[in-house]
């Protein structure tokens, strides 16, 4: 069964705009691996530097732990790093939000 699960992340002062131009075509490479860790969607909302993902994922722990080692993701968290007010390290176990309603 697919796991939906939502995250909040934060922009860094003035770096809208580059992470929009980051995301408007992500590598091959990074998709393969996304899609081998089990992902199969991903949807990011901006509203000014508040970021709200919506990811797709057959186990998102698992999806993680594989993605923390995967040396093509090592290199797109680097340059998230300078776009993040946090960065992620994948050194915990974030589960993302709580959910609180859904409509029926």
């Amino acid at each position: 069964m697919t796991q939906k699960i939502a995250l909040h992340t934060r922009l860094k002062p003035g770096k809208e705009a580059e992470y929009e131009a980051v995301h408007a075509r992500i590598s091959d490479e990074l998709d393969a691996a996304l899609r081998a860790a089990g992902v199969t969607g991903w949807n990011i909302w901006r509203s000014g530097r508040e970021l709200f993902h919506v990811v797709e994922v057959d186990d998102y722990q698992a999806m993680r732990l594989k993605m923390a080692a995967d040396p093509v993701n090592i290199a797109w968290q680097e340059v998230m790093s300078g776009l993040l007010e946090v960065e992620d390290d994948y050194s915990g176990s974030d589960s993302g939000l709580s959910k609180v309603w859904e409509l029926p």
